[in-house]
């Protein structure tokens, strides 16, 4: 038993714990999918209209591909991914698309670390920082697309009611 166990039993606090612990079970998935579905759709939805912070970094980071043209593509991207993790039958092609992006998002640490750093390779700029969260949305889709497998055969094994 841990040191946690053993405070919340001596508190009295398990019934509790085992009610939140069962709601986070219950619910934090979905809360995941959505919110991960959310921050794409709404970064993304910033690049077509010219209104994201991050246009400057792509522009310069994607030099070799004309801005007007790849940033509202990008923005779409985006928002496709976000679509798809809200309709979960179309969350392993959004994860698809997450993953083929993702790397994209990282190049700016290489080609850029004037702009990522202020002491390579720790001490992290604004633009740095928010490159780095990535490595949530990375994790977060895993745990997502961990789930994919598990919901279809569970559709599958529902029982067809006759009609």
């Amino acid at each position: 038993m841990s040191l946690e166990d053993r405070i919340i039993k001596r508190l009295g606090l398990e019934s509790v714990d085992r009610r939140i612990a069962g709601w986070m079970r219950r619910y934090g998935l979905s809360v995941l999918r959505v919110g991960l579905a959310l921050v794409f759709i709404w970064y993304g939805i910033l690049k077509p209209l010219g209104m994201s912070p991050a246009a400057e970094l792509v522009r310069r980071t994607v030099y070799f591909v004309p801005p007007d043209v790849f940033i509202p593509i990008l923005g779409w991207w985006e928002v496709a991914i976000g679509v798809g993790l809200l309709y979960r039958p179309l969350n392993r092609t959004a994860i698809f698309l997450l993953f083929l992006q993702m790397p994209g998002t990282l190049l700016p640490l290489v080609l850029l670390p004037e702009v990522c750093f202020t002491q390579a390779p720790w001490g992290l700029t604004l633009e740095g920082q928010y490159i780095i969260k990535n490595a949530v949305l990375i994790g977060a889709a895993l745990v997502v697309g961990g789930t994919v497998r598990t919901w279809e055969d569970e559709a599958e094994q529902a029982p067809v009611s006759a009609a």
